[in-house]
């Protein structure tokens, strides 16, 4: 495993647990764009891994998945989880999307969301020999 790959995972461990800080302090739209960047970053470590260069600068989840050939390896779990985060990540940013993004994020639904990131990132690092 390179380096490269152990920063991204460092990386994953970091936001896991600014996540959960997030998520105990009631910042649901925080938590859900730290879990984005949880999957991003995961996947980015499995390119690195499997190329051993820089992962692009992409934050299209599903996108990085098929860079990093795990796409068809995904359950529908994982495939929806993806498509979970994505709006996280793009719209939470606009004013537009912000409001109504998080109208949608309850403490339950945010706990779920933390627990299926956690879990991800668990079989990331299982695919990688961590």
């Amino acid at each position: 495993m390179s380096s490269k790959t152990d920063y991204w995972l460092e990386l994953c461990d970091e936001d896991i647990i600014t996540a959960k800080a997030l998520l105990d302090a009631g910042r649901f739209l925080h938590m859900g764009y730290f879990c984005h960047q949880i999957i991003e970053k995961a996947l980015k470590a499995v390119i690195a891994d499997i190329s051993d260069e820089i992962p692009p600068k992409v934050h299209d989840l599903p996108k990085l998945a098929k860079l990093a050939d795990v796409i068809n390896t995904l359950s529908n779990e994982q495939k929806l989880l993806l498509s979970k985060l994505l709006p996280l990540q793009i719209e939470a940013r606009y004013p537009e999307y912000k409001s109504k993004v998080s109208a949608s994020l309850s403490r339950e639904y945010c706990n779920k969301l933390l627990t299926e990131t956690e879990e991800f990132l668990c079989w990331i690092k299982k695919r990688l020999g961590r």
